[in-house]
């Protein structure tokens, strides 16, 4: 999923580069909401994931 967010955020810095605002608006829009979504599955992930077995 971060993967995802840097492939966008890095079409996002072409699109603006050549001059395509919409574009680059839209996927700057889209790798922030993949990076959200990634910190929050990533901080639900290390609460979850170190608990010890049940007895």
């Amino acid at each position: 999923m971060l993967r995802w967010a840097v492939v966008f955020l890095i079409i996002a810095i072409i699109a603006a580069v050549l001059g395509f605002a919409g574009i680059a608006g839209a996927a700057t829009g889209i790798a922030k909401i993949l990076f959200i979504l990634f910190l929050v599955l990533f901080v639900i992930s290390l609460i979850f994931g170190r608990r010890p077995p049940a007895v």
